[in-house]
């Protein structure tokens, strides 16, 4: 249960650019097919399943959707994981309740390791940077793309070219739009994570940015290496405390991670912070 007086802090923050959104797959839960009804696959099982036909794959590769992705582009192609993936977010989907009472608040600065076009919709109509990361590119050493937003349309630009005072929406993992690229694979987190340590994968702009911000994470566990090594370097230079997750039944190994990283855990729903005009499926 949040707290009436935390929850008011919380949207006051996010509001106010203080605190900074940071959504994963739960934030989607509540997402159907348009015409089928079927829920979108945004958990690594879910993602694992869709990819496969609905049919599992050995427990070795079940254990993380990067890991079956790595197991289908040394089979098939790379081409066959961005096929899959553009297949999956190009569908079109009802609307995230989070994502709606996001839209409503606007905020200043979100993240998004969810690879969906739903954050990016919310910001239609609206200036905005958008930043969608990428992997074993050739001739850089950048591993993000870059693209304005001038209300109608988008345009890739370089990092000095980015405006002042718009809001930045970032994607590390990519999307299908404006121009599809995705962190997928093993191979894709491997290089990703390197420059990401390395200050290749975070532009400079941002890096001034997310100075003193404080985070909110909603959707999103911390049992696995790849989301928790992600996350520790894209908050770098934050404040501290570093901010909130919600996460209800938390693990050991999760209260761990979170108290090293000065991060309380919030036991709550995010259905409970957007209020009870909104829900989130179960």
């Amino acid at each position: 249960m949040i707290p009436t007086k935390l929850r008011h802090a919380l949207i006051a923050g996010i509001t106010d650019g203080g605190i900074v959104p940071y959504l994963g797959p739960g934030v989607l839960a509540d997402v159907r097919h348009a015409t089928t009804g079927a829920p979108m696959p945004a958990t690594s099982d879910e993602l694992i399943l869709a990819m496969n036909g609905g049919k599992p794959m050995s427990p070795k590769l079940m254990y993380e959707f990067p890991r079956a992705a790595m197991n289908v582009e040394l089979k098939r192609g790379r081409s066959a994981v961005t096929k899959f993936l553009d297949a999956t977010y190009n569908a079109p989907w009802t609307r995230s309740a989070v994502h709606d009472w996001l839209k409503a608040l606007r905020p200043a600065y979100v993240i998004d390791i969810n690879r969906d076009t739903q954050l990016i919709d919310s910001y239609a109509g609206i200036p905005h940077t958008l930043i969608l990361g990428c992997a074993r590119l050739g001739g850089s050493d950048f591993r993000f793309k870059l693209f304005a937003h001038d209300g109608d349309h988008y345009s890739a630009i370089a990092p000095e070219q980015a405006a002042e005072g718009l809001p930045v929406l970032f994607k590390p993992m990519g999307a299908a739009k404006p121009q599809s690229t995705y962190i997928a694979s093993d191979a894709d987190y491997v290089d990703y994570i390197t420059e990401l340590m390395g200050g290749f994968a975070v532009p400079a702009f941002v890096k001034q940015l997310r100075r003193d911000k404080r985070y909110l994470f909603a959707g999103i566990r911390f049992n696995r290496d790849s989301e928790r090594m992600v996350m520790s370097d894209l908050i770098y230079g934050g404040g501290c405390p570093a901010g909130w997750a919600l996460i209800e039944k938390p693990t050991d190994k999760e209260r761990r991670f979170l108290d090293r990283m000065a991060i309380e855990i919030i036991e709550g729903d995010i259905a409970e912070l957007i209020g009870p005009a909104q829900s989130i499926a179960a």
